[in-house]
């Protein structure tokens, strides 16, 4: 049996911006049943977004397919800062921090590749052991400040000024790949477009010191875009995080469902693990029966498994069922919280109040005649039942551990009470 031709999937995936040597890289993976490969991340923050993802999605496509990656968290680099994609100097963080948000990458990071075939490592602990004349005399010799300032990541930021300690991040990041290469066999790096120059500089270095014969090679993805021409990954709310407690699966699972049908079958080649005879299964049921929004479902189904689990995916679509149905008695405090935190809100006391007049005090009704029109018509529902009684009662410690009471106006508008 033909052995998967990997690089060939991700040419029909779009994932593939720039190569170093396909035809190296393709003839030593046609000699070699072993490959290792890596991606970075810094650790900025304690949980990555979406954005950051992608790299890492390719990284998985390679474990898939029996190569053997790496994850390399920055834990020396990350002292210091990437310039790229900034266009003024990081705020430097705190050992203290960068040990928590290392802690937190490294987590998220075996959720995602498992434990077999796979290796976590940190460039604290070769960087952190140089000091100033090894760096000096054993790598800075290698680098022409001319080629250095030239790399995109740098030219962006001379008009504005960058340090000298931003500046020698690329040093940094090509001791990296030289010190896998060397040490763990590592001999591919995959990274954002915006890392070329970084990936680059690291396979310069090799050949210098381990000579031009040395296997290494760097991919870099493309820019992800959407079709209005925006960046990918951001939501109303702000960045989509992996960490559940910063999104939550069900808001990560509306995100991916919400896609636009122009997206839907680039995110499908992206994002999930699905066969091409699939996916263009799912791209034609786009194309001739939209309104269904059977891409997007299987979408959401698909990324939100692989990041949160199938226990993740199994409370969001619960979720998303309750809210539809308006079936919301037996959800949870904190699953109201997550589904409906950017919903229209309101504020009420603890105290019972006639349903007209809380209609009214909540700004849910404009007057007490539309209230009372409304509720007779049966389009007021009041923590999931229907209540269409005037001289109904509502009691805010009645649902919801007292916290929340939850009015819904017809089919789908919703507003969450908060009881003060």
């Amino acid at each position: 049996m033909a052995k998967f031709d990997i690089l060939e999937d991700l040419k029909w995936r779009g994932a593939i911006n720039q190569e170093t040597d396909e035809e190296g890289l393709r003839k030593y993976l046609a000699e070699h049943d072993d490959l290792s490969l890596y991606c970075g991340t810094d650790p900025t923050g304690d949980s990555l977004h979406i954005g950051h993802l992608i790299p890492f999605m390719i990284l998985k496509r390679f474990q898939m397919a029996g190569y053997h990656p790496v994850i390399l968290i920055g834990g020396g680099t990350g002292a210091i800062g990437d310039p790229s994609g900034r266009k003024t100097e990081r705020v430097l963080q705190t050992a203290e921090q960068v040990k928590h948000n290392e802690e937190a990458l490294t987590n998220q990071m075996k959720k995602l590749f498992g434990t077999e075939n796979f290796e976590i490592k940190n460039n604290a602990d070769w960087l952190g052991k140089m000091n100033l004349l090894d760096f000096l005399r054993d790598y800075g010799k290698y680098f022409q400040v001319n080629n250095m300032i030239n790399k995109d990541v740098v030219a962006s930021r001379l008009e504005n000024g960058i340090s000298f300690t931003e500046f020698s991040y690329q040093i940094l990041q090509a001791i990296d790949f030289h010190h896998m290469n060397v040490n763990d066999g590592v001999q591919m790096q995959i990274g954002g477009s915006d890392q070329w120059g970084n990936i680059t500089a690291g396979i310069d270095l090799i050949h210098k010191l381990e000579g031009s014969d040395r296997p290494a090679f760097g991919l870099t993805i493309p820019l992800m875009l959407k079709a209005d021409g925006t960046k990918f990954g951001k939501s109303a709310g702000g960045a989509v995080w992996l960490d559940p407690e910063k999104t939550s699966p069900y808001e990560f699972y509306q995100f991916w469902i919400n896609q636009d049908d122009r997206d839907v079958v680039k995110y499908l080649k992206y994002f999930t693990f699905l066969d091409r005879e699939e996916i263009e299964a799912l791209a034609k049921a786009t194309e001739e029966e939209p309104w269904k929004r059977t891409a997007q479902k299987r979408l959401a189904e698909e990324v939100t498994k692989f990041v949160h689990g199938q226990e993740g995916l199994k409370e969001a679509q619960m979720i998303t069922e309750a809210l539809f149905s308006g079936e919301i008695k037996d959800l949870s405090v904190k699953q109201i919280e997550s589904a409906l935190k950017s919903a229209p809100s309101a504020e009420t006391s603890s105290e019972a109040k006639n349903i007209v007049d809380f209609l009214v005090e909540t700004k849910i009704e404009s007057s007490k005649r539309q209230a009372r029109e409304d509720v007779s018509n049966g389009a007021i529902y009041v923590n999931g039942e229907r209540e269409d009684d005037l001289d109904f009662v509502i009691d805010p410690a009645a649902g919801f551990d007292g916290k929340y009471v939850i009015i819904r106006k017809g089919k789908r508008k919703y507003t969450l009470v908060h009881v003060k």
